[in-house]
Order: C-alpha cells, then sequence, then structure tokens
C-alpha cells in the first residue's frame, strides 16, 4: 500500500517531454494582466511628454476653426477636417502599436509563444460535468473571485485617495487654471499609481498560477519510470538486443577466420586472425578475442589448415590496439610483415596449417596507442 501511495503522489519535476506535452495542453503558468498594466503604466510615464504637445495641436486646430468661420468655403473646411482626422488616426495608430507591444512583450516573457494544439481538440473530458463543476467552484474559481475583489478594492481605494486631496480646492478662491493643472496631476498620479498596483497583482497572480501549474505539470514515480522505458527502451530488452548483436557479430567474425594468412596466438588466452591482401595495403584484423572466443579462433583455424604461429608479444600487441576490420598500426608492420613471409613461404611449398614459434627473435615492440583510432577498412 505504501508503494502504491508513493507512486500515486506527484513528487517528482516533470520532465522535458512532459514539459512540451503540458505546452501542448495550455498549461503553461501566465497571467493575462501583467501586459496591459504594463502598457498603463508606460502611458503614464509618456503621458506628461506628449500632453503637451497634444494640447497645443488641438488649441492650433481649434483657432483655425474659428478664423476659417471669417471666410467659410468647403475647400477650408475640408483642409481642416482632413487635418484634424489625420493627426487623430495618427495619434491613435502611435498609442495603440506601442500598448499592443508591451502587452504582447509581457505575454510572451511568461512563457514564449506556443500553440495549445490539444486544448482545441473535442475531447469527452471537456463535457464531464464533476469537472466542469470543479473549475465553477473550485480553488481556482475561487482565487478569481478574491483576485476581483482585491482589485476592486485597490483601485476603489486609490481613487478614493485622489478625490479627497483634491477635494478642498473645488469652491475655493483658487484660480481655475490651477484647479485644472493640480487635478490633472492627480489624474495623473492615480493613473500611475494604478499601473503600478496592478502590475503587483498581476506579478501575484502569475506566481499562484505557476504554482498551480507546477502541481497540475509534476509526475509520479511511476509516469517517470513508464516515460523512460518508453523513450530509452525497456533495460531487459536493449540488453537482449545488445546481446543478440553481439552473437551476430561474433558469428560474422567466426565466418571470417577461413579466409585468415595467419592466426597469432599467447598461446592460449589471445588470438588474433590476419588476413593481407597486395592490393589492398597493410593487413587486416579479420577476427581477435580472449579466452573461450579466442579458443574457438584457434579451433576453426585449425579445421580449415590457417596457420596458429605463437607470438605473445606481438599477439599482445595486436589485441590491445586493433579491432576487427581495422588494419594493423604501423609501429607494427614490420613485426607481422615478418610473420607473414614465414607463412607465405611454407604455403608456397605447399605446406598448409599446424601450430609454429614465432619466427621473430626480437622480443621487444614498439609502443602502440589503445584500440579506437585505427582507420576501419570496407571490404
Amino acid at each position: 500500500m505504501s508503494g502504491g501511495g508513493a507512486g500515486g503522489e506527484k513528487t517528482e519535476k516533470p520532465t522535458p517531454k512532459r514539459r512540451k506535452e503540458a505546452r501542448k495542453e495550455g498549461q503553461v503558468a501566465r497571467t493575462q494582466e501583467l501586459g496591459p498594466w504594463l502598457a498603463l503604466g508606460a502611458l503614464t510615464l509618456a503621458a506628461p511628454l506628449l500632453l503637451p504637445r497634444e494640447l497645443d495641436a488641438l488649441g492650433s486646430l481649434m483657432e483655425q476653426s474659428l478664423r476659417a468661420v471669417e471666410d467659410p468655403s468647403l475647400s477650408r473646411a475640408n483642409a481642416l477636417l482632413h487635418d484634424g482626422g489625420w493627426h487623430l488616426l495618427v495619434t491613435l495608430v502611435v498609442l495603440g502599436t506601442v500598448t499592443m507591444l508591451i502587452s504582447v512583450a509581457g505575454t510572451l516573457a511568461q512563457g514564449g509563444f506556443y500553440l495549445a494544439t490539444k486544448s482545441v481538440k473535442p475531447s469527452a473530458k471537456k463535457l464531464n460535468l464533476i469537472q466542469g463543476a470543479k473549475r465553477v467552484f473550485g480553488p481556482h474559481a475561487l482565487w478569481e473571485g478574491v483576485k476581483m475583489l482585491l482589485k476592486c478594492s485597490v483601485v476603489g481605494l486609490l481613487v478614493w485617495s485622489a478625490i479627497d486631496a483634491t477635494r478642498p480646492l473645488i469652491g475655493s478662491m483658487v484660480p481655475m487654471g490651477v484647479v485644472l493643472d493640480l487635478v490633472s496631476e492627480e489624474a495623473m498620479g492615480l493613473l500611475r499609481t494604478v499601473a503600478v498596483a496592478g502590475i503587483v497583482m498581476a506579478a501575484l497572480d502569475y506566481a499562484v498560477n505557476r504554482r498551480r501549474t507546477s502541481k497540475q505539470t509534476n509526475m509520479t514515480k511511476d509516469e517517470v519510470k513508464r516515460e523512460h522505458k518508453q523513450s530509452e527502451g525497456d533495460p531487459l530488452v536493449k540488453s537482449a538486443i545488445r546481446g543478440r548483436q553481439l552473437a551476430a557479430a561474433r558469428n560474422r567474425m567466426m565466418s571470417d577466420v577461413p579466409l585468415a594468412d595467419v592466426v597469432l596466438t599467447n598461446p592460449t588466452h589471445v588470438a588474433v586472425a590476419l588476413r593481407y591482401q597486395p592490393d589492398r595495403g597493410a593487413p587486416v584484423v579479420v577476427a581477435l578475442g580472449a579466452g573461450v572466443v579466442a579458443a574457438r579462433i584457434r579451433e576453426i583455424a585449425a579445421e580449415n589448415r590457417v596457420p596458429l604461429v605463437q607470438d605473445i608479444p606481438l599477439a599482445r600487441a595486436l589485441h590491445r590496439s586493433t579491432r576487427v576490420g581495422h588494419e594493423i598500426p604501423p609501429e607494427l608492420f614490420a613485426a607481422v610483415a615478418h610473420v607473414l613471409a614465414f607463412v607465405i613461404s611454407r604455403r608456397e611449398r605447399g605446406v598448409r596449417g599446424g601450430q609454429h614459434r614465432s619466427p621473430r627473435t626480437e622480443s621487444a615492440l614498439p609502443a602502440v596507442l589503445p584500440a579506437g583510432r585505427r582507420r576501419r577498412v570496407v571490404a
């Protein structure tokens, strides 16, 4: 029971594959309010620079309209209408574009661009009444209600504080121009404060959504193991496949032993079968192995009358520095050539097979790098 409970709890972090699937399903931590609040904050910062210019343009347009009354004409009215409409269009397009770019940037900063392809597909789960009730009356709906109440309370409190600050000016002896300047300044400060409060609330909403999404995308231990098996394969199956591949490679290697010109032995622990074709360059290793594999190589060589030459240092050096299908290292050319000359001379006299001692008298060999860096020969 404890194992099943631990396996059913979502205690593991989501894998990259699970995160990718979650993005397709639309499970991404995101709040829709950050972009608009950022755009409002940017507008409150740009308004003090833009409003005086727009007010001057509006005053100039009104002055031109009043002067047009002195000499009214259709062409002059059309020109004023064109200038005013064009100025209004440019202003709205600029403000709208900037607002849209800031909103999109704020949205992309929360998780980038993604297409929730799975969320738009028809699914029977969407018709589940129980799940629908959980969405309407669940913790998420409760948080949405609290968030709406919090926003209304904060904005209402800020608006009331701004109105209360300007109330002593109303009905007083303060000139109207000064009152308008103070009211406009208070209004701009109010918008700026509301924008900052909205950004703070949007950040809080993002944190809540991120925590909820993290819980939804977490995985159980069984799910992690299952996904690992699907992506990497069952270890038992992989081991069986690897064993079959090694067996097939060993069988192919054994089938090439009869083609060898000589088998160098250790004499019992190591065996290396070499084949030399003058038109292909250096001799090539067609089979090698140790222990049982070496015994099988010697057995096949004896059955097919391939000469067995006992050369302990050379056999060890070749076994350590070569692989099947590789040319022998250049450092061992001279030693191998000595052995091949001995074998070929016996073959030319009609003597094949048998076990022989190495014709070489030198026991020392040049240092050779380990296998792995030799050029493979393609037959």
